[in-house]
């Protein structure tokens, strides 16, 4: 994804330097905690399931991997094949919605004789309406069809879109300037001044990223601009690094272990 950001600067020229960013769904929490693909620790990565559980615990977005089938069917998974979730392997754009739902998802768990399938976006938006935001990493998605079933469900406010392409981001700001899109930074952005040109070029309305890559210069600027940062933290081990990411200013987080991050914030009064 950041690869492209170098080429995407160069074409932002059309982009309003007055122009302030796009806010997030309306927060329901003072620390905002994103659930990676779904509570996955628990249930098979971007599943009904795993995205249910997800609410259950009181997340306050479910990440997804958006992609669309070989007939213009949208559904989640990470990868672009179906090789490491499922006994079958085929690519998922060459692959029909039909083909796609026949797939059972592998599950760690052996004693879990429950069978779990591939979820279409429409499944995801009449599971997640008015219960939990969702934050869309878009893969490989057509804007308008995506948009389209947001506005079917009346879900345009309850959804965030991570951006991977330069089409995409185009294609996000022609067809719904209003939607809040999220960028990563250039490996380069290393202090306030790197940051400070990139949000000038790009104009993100939210920012993700790797933890360790913001300082607490960098979140103050961030904060200043009216500019969410909520970067990865997930892990193994994650709750070793909660206290530093909280120390340094962060309010929200990206988590493989949605249950136990809230814990941790509802005992330390954050949340």
């Amino acid at each position: 994804m950041r690869r492209f950001l170098i080429l995407l600067i160069a074409c932002l020229a059309w982009v309003d330097s007055n122009a302030q960013p796009n806010p997030a769904p309306k927060a329901r929490h003072k620390f905002i905690v994103i659930c990676h693909r779904g509570d996955h620790v628990i249930y098979p990565e971007n599943t009904l399931a795993a995205y249910a559980e997800a609410i259950k615990n009181g997340a306050d977005y479910v990440e997804i991997d958006l992609r669309t089938t070989k007939d213009s069917a949208l559904v989640s998974m990470h990868d672009g094949t179906v090789n490491r979730m499922t006994s079958t392997k085929g690519v998922i754009k060459d692959m029909t919605l039909s083909e796609i739902e026949q797939l059972q998802v592998k599950n760690r768990d052996s004693l879990d004789k429950t069978v779990y399938r591939v979820p279409t976006f429409e499944e995801i938006l009449k599971l997640c309406k008015d219960k939990i935001y969702i934050y869309i990493d878009f893969k490989n998605a057509s804007v308008s069809a995506t948009y389209a079933m947001l506005k079917k469900y009346g879900m345009e406010k309850q959804v965030l879109v991570y951006i991977n392409g330069i089409q995409q981001f185009i294609d996000w700001r022609h067809l719904a300037p209003d939607m809040p899109l999220m960028f990563s930074m250039p490996n380069s952005v290393k202090d306030v001044e790197g940051m400070k040109t990139f949000i000038n070029q790009v104009k993100p309305d939210i920012l993700d990223g790797g933890w360790k890559e913001y300082t607490k210069e960098m979140l103050q600027y961030a904060i200043d601009q009216n500019i969410p940062v909520w970067p990865d933290i997930q892990s193994k081990d994650e709750d070793k690094n909660w206290d530093t990411a909280i120390a340094l200013g962060f309010k929200g987080l990206q988590t493989d272990h949605p249950a136990a991050l809230i814990k941790y914030l509802e005992g330390k009064g954050l949340r």
